[in-house]
């Protein structure tokens, strides 16, 4: 700690940022591990681990194959097929309405799954920072004088009406590929459990080094680390590895506009920290519906928008906060981990959690700026997801996994008792267990509406 101080104070002094993260000169082993330069100048670290890799160069594109035939064929087969039926209203007070109108799978057919069964018909919320709200009374409800106010005309209305194939992801599928995104301040050492559990089931694993993070290059320019340009990234690598049915898997979410701290903060910096990889689930989950298969978030958040929050420990200078860097990494352990035992210090470690710069880490605190990612934009996914919460969690409360289960379509909520913010270092085997069987899991076929019965004619 007095040698972080120390260099904190020369770093004021000279006016440098010291700590700057870079790639890393050496590497014990290149086995599985590959560069890959996104944009002039920026390399990210990339582990791609699997019974066939896919080659260095984007293979070239499949021949065309026939259309399939219709859905409504009699030979068809409608094995997990769902049907997406939903309504999305915005009113111009700031509601949302949202109308489920067809039959969503039940979320008790997930083994293990806690929470209720199947999707209420109709929910209606507000929205966390809307254009023109002024607070009043829900569209239709009763004013002031106990007179019904006339209706607000809406603002605008969204119709999902869609038939999505949800099958089941087994290992010796060649088309199914794992992309595991971590978040801010760590790498993708913290999914070391998930890597070699999976690809020892036969899997194909994708997993890269944020920018600034692990060892992918570090821009010393801000605007590099805003949420756009990092979702960019993540883009050029799942283009590069996807295949037909992938499958998205991120930890922790974003400070959201109106993100309250636990009810019981332990640690200054629970109120503080910014993740966002669930955010670039979400933002390729909604640009490529027909690539990405399912979706896990691991305590992901609600579904609002990213803001950076302007009273931040973060805004302040980077050599102010590399002579805090010790602070952070103890207040990290405090309410990232349900236990702050010796095993959880050198799973700290080994993780690389908050192993950034200073200036990597001020910059992504103040660019995770999305306002597109609100409630609206989560309430169109038709993915089915599975949402992972630890419930010692003290960075993001269950309520806000709560939330985000209401506004998805196909959504299933999991709760692990034991586990904390990083509940994949904690409680590795239940996480593992949990996440291959929602790769398995495939909803029943929906039954086929079956002809109404003719008439028969008058008898005279």
């Amino acid at each position: 700690m007095l040698t972080g101080v120390t260099d904190g104070f020369f770093c004021c002094l000279l006016g440098t940022t010291p700590n700057a993260v870079g790639p890393l000169d050496s590497v014990e082993s290149r086995d599985g591990y590959t560069f890959v330069e996104v944009k002039p100048g920026r390399v990210l670290r990339v582990k791609h681990a699997g019974p066939a890799q896919a080659p260095a160069s984007p293979p070239p594109p499949p021949p065309p194959s026939p259309p399939p035939p219709p859905l409504e064929a009699d030979h068809g087969d409608r094995s997990g097929l769902v049907r997406c039926q939903r309504r999305i209203t915005v009113y111009r007070n700031g509601r949302l309405l949202v109308e489920n109108l067809g039959r969503a799978p039940r979320a008790d057919l997930l083994h293990g799954q806690n929470g209720s069964g199947e999707p209420p018909a109709a929910l209606e919320v507000e929205l966390a920072d809307p254009a023109g709200s002024d607070g009043r009374s829900n569209p239709g409800s009763a004013g002031s004088g106990g007179r019904r106010r006339r209706a607000r005309r809406p603002k605008r209305t969204i119709h999902i009406d869609c038939e999505k194939r949800i099958t089941s992801c087994k290992g010796t599928q060649a088309d199914v590929v794992l992309f595991f995104i971590h978040g801010v301040g760590g790498s993708l050492a913290i999914w070391k459990e998930q890597l070699d559990f999976f690809v020892r089931l036969g899997y194909e694993v994708v997993a890269p080094d944020l920018a600034g993070h692990g060892a992918s290059s570090a821009p010393q320019v801000a605007a590099a680390y805003t949420f756009y340009a990092l979702a960019e990234d993540m883009r050029a690598i799942f283009k590069r590895y996807a295949k037909k049915r992938n499958v998205l898997i991120g930890h922790s979410y974003g400070q959201r506009i109106h993100h309250q701290a636990s009810p019981q903060p332990p640690v200054f910096l629970s109120n503080q920290v910014v993740f966002q990889s669930v955010s670039f689930c979400t933002f390729l989950a909604h640009e490529y519906p027909d690539l990405v298969h399912k979706v896990i978030m691991i305590n992901g958040g609600g579904p609002t928008a990213l803001e950076p929050s302007i009273c931040s420990i973060f805004n302040m200078p980077s050599c102010v906060l590399h002579c805090l860097s010790p602070c952070l990494a103890w207040s990290f352990l405090k309410a990232g981990f349900a236990r702050q035992g010796a095993k959880e210090k050198q799973l700290l470690k080994e993780g690389n959690a908050f192993n950034v710069s200073s200036f990597v880490l001020r910059a992504m605190m103040s660019g995770q700026y999305w306002p597109e990612g609100d409630e609206v934009y989560h309430a169109e996914l038709t993915v089915p997801v599975l949402l992972v919460h630890g419930m010692h969690d003290k960075f993001v409360p269950v309520e806000e996994d709560q939330r985000m289960a209401e506004i998805l379509l196909l959504a299933f909520l999991k709760l692990i008792d034991e586990g904390s913010h990083m509940v994949m270092l904690e409680c590795p085997e239940t996480v593992n267990t949990l996440l291959h069987e929602f790769l398995l899991w495939e909803p029943e076929p929906s039954p086929r509406a079956l002809p109404e019965p003719q008439p028969e004619p008058a008898q005279e």
